[in-house]
């Protein structure tokens, strides 16, 4: 089934008197089921495209359809809701509430969408579960390591079960141990359903995927299949 949809999609931003551009004609399709890596160097529009997909931002020119909606016809309100329902985010720095506790902090996107207590406290547990950390579900973000909090990351994400997981850079911060461990997660993840979306500027990253779409100025250089993703 057919998720997410890009359609000559554009993105300029004004600097001065001149407009540059960021993307210029993207035409991305992607499967529900699919692991995807969006692969490029620094400055090449990765991040720009991860902030469209995520509805984070709109396109100066194009249509970007989501489960057959038209994102760019929703109001700020609505886009929210796509956010915190649709859209898991796992961002390279974590993005935690450290005064919280990792069962706190999975608890958000629930608590956004008004989820009962008791349904939440045993959504949260199972995905604080899934990601290894049963024996960590207490502790404050402060005091787990670089590894665990990404896992807590991972874990808020997929608690909302969304039709999404963008991944920006999720190993960036890593030690070399902890990147394997959450890149074992995001396996499994996906053999089980999960559609996968990672941002990346590392090969050995992009590998983990069953499709690699290489980025660069902007446009789309390549969109080719790695039928050794899962393999890695």
């Amino acid at each position: 089934m057919l998720l997410l949809q890009m359609e000559h999609i554009y993105k300029t931003y004004a600097q001065g008197t001149f407009d540059v551009p960021a993307l210029t004609d993207i035409n991305l399709s992607i499967e529900q089921g699919e692991y995807v890596a969006i692969m490029g160097p620094s400055g090449s529009g990765k991040s720009t495209l991860m902030n469209i997909i995520g509805c984070l931002d709109k396109p100066t020119e194009g249509k970007v359809y989501l489960n057959g909606n038209d994102i760019g016809a929703m109001n700020d309100r609505r886009l929210s809701d796509i956010r915190n329902k649709e859209i898991g985010f796992v961002f390279q720095n974590f993005n935690l509430m450290p005064r919280q506790s990792a069962l706190q902090n999975v608890e958000l996107p629930l608590q956004y969408a008004h989820v009962p207590r008791k349904e939440r406290r045993k959504l949260c547990e199972d995905a604080l579960i899934k990601v290894g950390l049963e024996d960590r579900m207490l502790f404050k973000a402060t005091q787990l390591s670089g590894g665990q909090k990404q896992r807590v990351a991972i874990a808020r994400a997929m608690v909302n079960k969304p039709s999404i997981l963008l991944a920006d850079e999720p190993t960036g911060a890593l030690d070399s141990k902890s990147g394997i461990q959450v890149m074992e997660i995001f396996k499994q993840l996906h053999n089980e359903g999960s559609t996968i979306i990672m941002i990346t500027h590392a090969e050995e990253i992009a590998l983990h995927a069953n499709r690699i779409i290489k980025i660069f100025d902007g446009e789309i250089k390549s969109d080719e299949l790695n039928m050794g993703g899962n393999e890695v």
